[in-house]
């Protein structure tokens, strides 16, 4: 993996945050600790990494603000999110399933909620990887974090 195809720094835009439970902050900070710790992320362009990411909503629409590592503005890459509206819902859903069910379900019953979960996971990384591909070049486990983090942009309360 190149160094400079990397994201070193990723922000949240949290001014549309109100209040999120301590299972979902748990899942952002495990987000970006694995993003950062090895990731592939290119912008298709002229540029050259390693990236800071601010990652925000405008308008029922991703934004992607890619800048250098010193912060300077490279580019910005806006994605509709209306084709992840079912999957992100359904992630959610299951999601707290699943929290519920570490509180008192039995391994089996857990381990099959969690088998639902990471098969949501994968279609909505493959999606935005999809959805991103003509845009910036990411591999398959930075795809997953930042679904993750896409999921962490959408709760609204």
């Amino acid at each position: 993996m190149s160094e400079s195809q990397r994201i070193v720094n990723i922000t949240l835009d949290e001014r549309t945050v109100i209040r999120r439970s301590p299972d979902i902050e748990h899942e952002r900070r495990v987000a970006i600790y694995d993003l950062l710790e090895e990731n592939h992320f290119q912008p298709v362009g002229d540029f050259t990494g390693p990236y800071s990411v601010h990652m925000g909503m405008e308008e029922h629409r991703l934004v992607l603000d890619i800048r250098a590592e010193d912060e300077t503005p490279l580019t910005k890459v806006q994605m509709p999110l209306t084709p992840f509206r079912r999957i992100i819902k359904d992630y959610f859903t299951v999601c707290e399933s699943y929290y519920q069910a570490i509180k008192s379900a039995s391994p089996s019953q857990i381990e099959a909620i969690d088998m639902g979960r990471r098969g949501l996971h994968n279609e909505g990384s493959d999606l935005l990887r999809e959805r991103l591909g003509d845009k910036i070049e990411v591999n398959g486990e930075t795809a997953r974090r930042l679904f993750t983090l896409v999921c962490v942009l959408q709760i609204r309360a």
